[in-house]
């Protein structure tokens, strides 16, 4: 068996096409367009790249994009200042703060200033309870999270009555990715560092997801045969020679392929749905402040 691939970048394609019409006709109908607004803290290079991915992103989609761009050294007052700024900025209905922040600054504080109707990342505390609650449509879902139920589906998978196992138990993946499958009626087991004999509970998976950030952690021989394995880790391995390096997941990806039924790549499939899922949230944000299916984003 040679699992097939989960083509994250071409299902993330067609819903940034969705998003571009859908915000045309959001103009056309109440002259707004979807504005999506990130700030940026410094010069980690990761962080970096990601907002700039986001950029072309929105350019592809049609949704106006700004970037704020803050030296290191900025006080946590003053980043809590341009927040305020954006949360009254009626051309700007998403705002996500690029994290991890310097180290001076309280994250939780900073991510708890940002107004709950533009939090778009779905981070705000009471993003974070209606996603518990059950209430999808008043909550903005983590992104990576609803990237990846929207790559289940594409296989077809029938979550009601599954096994689903999530390895990896972190505030803005692991568990918002249990809360989502468990509403959608999958019996979910939570795996983490503290978790005995990871591979007895892998073994039983129908759906696997793994988010943890350690390569290799999961092998062919912890899969269950025919398995929707969804890997979320992006991992740099160094190149002995000096190189670049690769980018590899949480899972082993040669053996895990001959098992499983389906598998994701990396790179190549959570993390392009990562970005379009913030868009349309970004998009959902915007049909909200013009009162149009406040609850719905690209498919309405």
């Amino acid at each position: 068996m040679t699992a097939a691939a989960i083509d994250g970048r071409a299902v993330a394609g067609r819903i940034r096409g969705e998003i571009a019409t859908a915000a045309a006709a959001l103009a056309t109908e109440s002259g707004i367009w979807p504005g999506l607004a990130a700030i940026l803290v410094g010069d980690h290079p990761a962080s970096a790249a990601y907002v700039r991915s986001k950029q072309k992103a929105c350019e592809e989609a049609g949704i106006r994009s700004r970037v704020l761009r803050l030296p290191a050294e900025t006080t946590e007052r003053e980043l809590q200042r341009q927040v305020d700024a954006l949360n009254l900025d009626p051309e700007i209905h998403g705002i996500l703060v690029q994290l991890p922040l310097p180290g001076h600054m309280n994250e939780g504080r900073v991510v708890r200033s940002v107004d709950p109707t533009k939090d778009v990342d779905g981070f705000h505390p009471l993003n974070v309870g209606r996603v518990a609650l059950g209430e999808l449509e008043d909550a903005f879902v983590p992104a990576t999270p609803a990237g990846i139920l929207r790559l289940l589906d594409e296989t077809g998978t029938e979550l009601r009555g599954a096994e689903a196992v999530v390895v990896g138990r972190s505030a803005i993946v692991g568990k918002p990715t249990a809360a989502l499958l468990l509403q959608r009626s999958a019996t979910v087991t939570a795996c983490h560092s503290a978790t005995r004999d990871l591979a007895s509970h892998t073994r039983r998976a129908d759906v696997l997801v793994v988010a943890v950030g350690k390569p290799g952690i999961v092998t062919g021989e912890m899969v269950q045969p025919g398995a929707v394995v969804i890997d979320v880790g992006i991992n740099r391995i160094a190149d002995p020679d000096g190189g670049k390096g690769r980018l590899v997941g949480d899972v082993e990806f040669d053996s895990v392929s001959a098992v499983a039924g389906w598998l994701t790549p990396v790179p190549g499939g959570v993390g392009p749905m990562t970005i379009a899922m913030l868009l349309d949230n970004t998009l959902r944000a915007a049909r909200r402040s013009a009162r149009i299916d406040p609850g719905k984003g690209s498919s309405a």
